[in-house]
């Protein structure tokens, strides 16, 4: 697969599945551009690729303002060129029972979730229907597939961004461009680094495969979905979860 020519634009990309996707898209030929609140990480991830010989730029932007999201789209076009991949990969996450969530909380996670992956495809969408050509893949998770207790806002917030993904593709297969999901199980990232040791070991004791998912597991699936062999495949939902969901 290459993607040579390419310019990807991935969301969270400061680390994580974010850095690990920019790492694999620009081993296949793509420059890249890294958007993230945290800056420092998005410099980080963006030195690497630039290590692999393609074009980076490192962008910070809250994906849930529009404003700031149709900025970092516009100077990406102007360092790197126009959009061709879209990764909404942006996200949090915490574990707290539905009896104590706050609406504050609530609100958050399903925005950033999933008005975040609105704003930042409706600020290259059109480029792609001109061009007749583009690849959009989100972020979602097992979690919005087969639910998660402590953790509702994010199942249903990732449930949305399958939604979202189904839709979108409906709509936009008549232009060349596809949309796709890609589902991780439990995966070794900052994001789940947070959880208690004994819920950690509780939940890779029950994965099938036997171990916990790295972030490059991951990074192959959204290779192959940005390539131009994934030409017929759209509106999916591609879960690398270890067996954990069936």
């Amino acid at each position: 697969m290459t993607l040579q020519g390419r310019v990807a634009l991935i969301t969270g990309g400061g680390s994580g599945i974010g850095r690990s996707s920019a790492l694999r898209l620009a081993r296949a030929g793509s420059d890249v551009a890294v958007l993230d609140l945290n800056l420092d990480g998005a410099k980080q991830t963006a030195a690497q690729v630039s290590t692999l010989g393609r074009r980076s730029v490192a962008l910070e932007a809250n994906v849930v303002n529009s404003v700031e999201v149709r900025a970092a789209a516009a100077r990406v076009e102007q360092e790197l060129g126009p959009v061709d991949i879209l990764m909404n990969n942006a996200g949090l996450a915490w574990l707290v029972s539905f009896p104590d969530m706050t609406e504050e909380e609530w609100d958050r996670l399903l925005s950033v979730h999933v008005k975040g992956a609105f704003n930042c495809t409706k600020a290259v969408v059109d480029g792609m229907i001109a061009r007749r050509w583009g690849r959009i893949i989100n972020t979602a998770s097992i979690a919005g597939l087969g639910g998660m207790g402590r953790s509702v806002a994010y199942a249903t917030a990732k449930a949305g961004l399958i939604g979202f993904t189904k839709g979108l593709a409906r709509e936009l297969a008549p232009y060349g461009v596809t949309v796709n999901a890609v589902a991780p199980g439990f995966i070794d990232t900052p994001m789940t680094d947070t959880w208690p040791p004994e819920l950690r070991a509780q939940r890779v004791a029950s994965i099938p495969v036997g171990r916990v998912g790295l972030p490059e597991d991951i990074a192959e699936a959204v290779a192959y979905l940005a390539s131009e062999e994934a030409s017929y495949m759209t509106g999916q939902v591609v879960s690398p979860n270890g067996g954990s969901y069936m």
